[in-house]
């Protein structure tokens, strides 16, 4: 069990699935750009967070913007939208008559990515809202702009896995305050930070490695 001072964004765990190097020049060395791509995420989820809070349609109540924390992964975040559909199977709501299981819906720019970088993150979001309701999610869902359709995610084993294996590194790097080597690839072309990453200048070394031997060579 992690302490609230050990917590990691939930978030994060899209950046580390993307690239370890990323996710530390966010994280570990607070460092952040915007690009097309990074904007074009920000009003897709701005957009799904617009309107009320929390409303009912049928049997079905929508929540946006819904905080959730797992103790044992030692993560928080935020869900886009939560959609809690009324089942005998499900569990109980303060407030609300009937049970409810919750589904996750995660909204993203763009199309279905190769990696599984999307799906871990909703797979976190579901054993977040696991641990704070008791109860078992097997579904959510990942909603893409440019597409405009739903992609289901099933959290099977090995994708729970997945995620428990990368927060404890994300968690141990975090520890050790370590920001891994550079590794290029043709993602690189799309990422934010490609200017405060310098790949091809860097090689192996850190960012702030990279800093303190220029500065040494100012002197």
């Amino acid at each position: 069990m992690y302490s609230e001072e050990d917590t990691l964004p939930l978030s994060g765990i899209q950046h580390f699935a993307f690239c370890r190097r990323q996710w530390a020049l966010i994280h570990i060395e607070q460092q952040w750009d915007e690009n097309l791509l990074t904007t074009e995420g920000k009003i897709l989820h701005e957009n799904a967070h617009e309107g009320k809070l929390c409303e009912k349609r049928g049997e079905v109540i929508i929540t946006r913007a819904l905080d959730v924390a797992s103790d044992s992964l030692g993560i928080r975040g935020t869900c886009d939208v939560v959609e809690f559909h009324e089942t005998p199977d499900g569990v109980k709501l303060f407030g609300r008559k009937g049970k409810f299981l919750p589904l996750p819906v995660e909204y993203k720019r763009g199309r279905p990515k190769a990696n599984d970088a999307d799906a871990l993150q909703l797979c976190a979001q579901a054993i977040c809202l696991e641990e704070m309701l008791s109860c078992k999610i097997e579904r959510g869902y990942l909603y893409y702009g440019e597409t405009r359709h739903r992609e289901e995610v099933v959290f099977t084993a090995e994708l729970r896995g997945a995620v428990e294996r990368m927060v404890q590194e994300m968690h141990e790097l975090f520890r050790r305050e370590h920001t891994p080597k550079v590794k290029t690839g043709s993602f690189c072309r799309s990422c934010s930070l490609k200017d405060g990453c310098l790949p091809k200048l860097c090689g192996g070394k850190t960012v702030s490695a990279y800093i303190g031997a220029r500065l040494g060579e100012a002197e």
